[in-house]
């Protein structure tokens, strides 16, 4: 170590050269020609959804452990968080990015993808129930806005009537609903169990959307109960009636004591009469009112044999429910068609039916069946339950004749306006609309916006194509692998012993971990990755918890972009260089 060496005076040390300014002169952005630019993409699962939720946005909100705010948010678009939570088929699962990525990384050998997916609709469960609970205790109270007089006529209390008198109830416009039956609700009243849907949980949120100032009137069918003539009050009118109507098997027989529609079987159970069932229960069909059918005769103590025409893989039901459905007993022929019924003493004794093989697809996109030559065989059975599909009472209704209707519905155009200013349709009723609970609240929704902007004269928006977050723009390196947290289930003794409800829902530690597991695809959600890895410190944080980029010193060098985990900057040309 070297001498110490002391300087006695300020005038012996020797000049060194110092800086006592800044750098901030040198606004090194004039360098630059490119900039970086803040502009969220639209989530797949958003995108995907036909009530277009706001999927990420509830889920990051989850993630902060802000619930009411998260309910809020998803009650914006969707009056039914908890109904949907357990009865959609989900497409929004079957759009997430995660799929490919816990995929890719051998999380689950899986044959079923989308259990890598998001568990979004359990968390949209979980927030539905969470919302409920709170009102009911009284620490939330949704806002009701000041409605008008009542301008606009609803037809049928359906997910898509009650989609429509909810956004237009919203928006100050006085609705009131005209239902046949003694409930509300529509299908989701009378056509699922109680042990998918319980119905306490429905009607707590059907009295959410009465407390708006909805009024529905039960036990009124219009065309019987009301005329067409006695609605000239009403401003616009929105007709969404359903497919109450069961398709029948179309075979020799299919009107024999024994044989019962779908619809008509779990109708009787929902309002309270419960079949009595003695024998085998054959149940045609493969779509989600066939498995309901299947698990309900199930629980009346049956056993149950279902008959499919096609493969699983072209079932339309959802995978959950055939899923439990086998793990409760129900047996599933495949490739299996009903060519007579067999009546002996004016009753069901069985069902004959044929063989299939699958040919080339047919306009539904699946694969046709085409039965084989010489393969029949009898089911032998006590009763047969048609849940083939279901259609429209359209002749009910006394629809003006310049209401236009096809064989599949009421024609509409996208916004739900039918062929006749003033009157709207959606839900099973129209044409085009696919035949499931989300969908039809989406179509609700949609033709009550339309119908806000024909009461009001408004032009509608000119929409922009959205831009798609995919799986390739995404920065895999910040994302890590993790498990879908699973449903907690009733145990399997105690499903068929009752009717009680399957799925137990998330706790709250279980959604914020599963709200954890969401990428947030495309949507700035103030990671700081940006802010940390500018090497000119150009990015600064907003007390709105956001970010600016200071131009004057961002030499456009693209790292923030590159670091983005999610896609949410992007790189555009400086104009005026090059």
């Amino acid at each position: 170590m070297g001498d110490r060496i002391i300087f006695a005076s300020e005038a012996e040390m020797p000049y060194l050269t110092m800086s006592l300014g800044t750098t901030l002169y040198n606004k090194t952005g004039t360098w630059r020609y490119v900039r970086p630019v803040y502009h969220d993409k639209t989530p797949p699962c958003n995108h995907a959804c036909p009530a277009g939720e706001k999927i990420q946005g509830y889920l990051d909100l989850v993630k902060e452990e802000r619930y009411a705010a998260a309910w809020a948010l998803l009650r914006e678009d969707n009056p039914f968080p908890a109904v949907c939570g357990r009865v959609c088929y989900h497409p929004c699962e079957q759009s997430c990015n995660r799929i490919q990525f816990d995929t890719a990384l051998g999380i689950h050998n899986v044959e079923i993808q989308f259990d890598t997916a998001l568990g979004i609709h359990n968390v949209e469960r979980f927030l539905g129930d969470y919302g409920l609970e709170m009102v009911a205790s009284g620490a939330l109270v949704p806002p009701a806005p000041k409605l008008s007089a009542p301008k606009v006529a609803v037809i049928g209390a359906g997910p898509a009537g009650l989609s429509c008198a909810y956004h237009l109830a919203r928006r100050g416009h006085g609705v009131t609903v005209f239902e046949a039956l003694p409930v509300a609700g529509g299908m989701l009243a009378v056509g699922i169990p109680n042990y998918r849907l319980p119905k306490v949980v429905l009607q707590a949120e059907i009295s959410l959307i009465e407390a708006l100032g909805v009024e529905i009137k039960r036990n009124t069918r219009v065309g019987v109960d009301v005329t067409l003539d006695q609605l000239r009050w009403a401003e616009a009118i929105f007709v969404a009636i359903g497919a109450h109507r069961s398709l029948g098997l179309g075979v020799p027989g299919d009107g024999a004591p024994g044989v019962v529609h779908g619809l008509d079987f779990l109708r009787q159970l929902a309002l309270g009469e419960k079949p009595a069932l003695h024998g085998r229960v054959i149940v045609v069909g493969g779509g989600n009112t066939a498995m309901d059918c299947a698990r309900s005769a199930r629980r009346l103590g049956a056993p149950v044999t279902i008959a499919y025409r096609r493969t699983r893989a072209e079932m339309p039901a959802i995978d959950e429910e055939i899923d439990d459905a086998l793990a409760e007993g129900v047996e599933i022929l495949y490739l299996t068609a009903p060519r007579r019924v067999i009546v002996e003493h004016d009753r069901v004794a069985g069902l004959q039916c044929q063989k299939m093989r699958l040919g080339e697809p047919d306009a539904s996109g699946r694969r046709q069946p085409i039965p084989i030559e010489g393969s029949e065989f009898v089911l032998e059975a006590k009763h047969v339950i048609a849940a083939i599909g279901q259609e429209s009472a359209l002749s009910v209704l006394f629809l003006p004749e310049s209401v236009q209707a096809s064989k599949v519905g009421i024609i509409v155009d996208k916004k739900g306006e039918t062929t006749r200013a003033g009157i709207f349709a959606g839900g099973d009723v129209a044409a085009g609309v696919a035949q499931r609970v989300v969908d039809a609240i989406g179509s609700g929704k949609r033709a009550a916006m339309a119908i806000d902007r024909y009461l009001r004269q408004a032009e509608a928006p000119v929409e922009a194509e959205p831009e798609l977050a995919s799986f390739e723009t995404l920065n895999l390196d910040y994302f890590a692998p993790a498990e879908r947290v699973a449903m907690p289930q009733l145990p399997m003794a105690q499903r068929v012993a009752g009717f009680g409800e399957v799925n137990l829902g998330y706790t709250t530690a279980q959604a914020v971990t599963e709200a954890e597991r969401c990428f947030s695809c495309g949507v700035c959600n103030h990671c700081d990755n940006c802010y940390l890895f500018c090497p000119d410190v150009a990015v600064h944080r907003l007390a709105t918890n956001g970010y600016e980029f200071d131009y004057d010193y961002c030499k456009g060098c693209g790292i923030c972009a590159e670091e983005c985990p999610r896609n949410a900057i992007d790189i555009a040309e400086e104009l005026g260089k090059g």
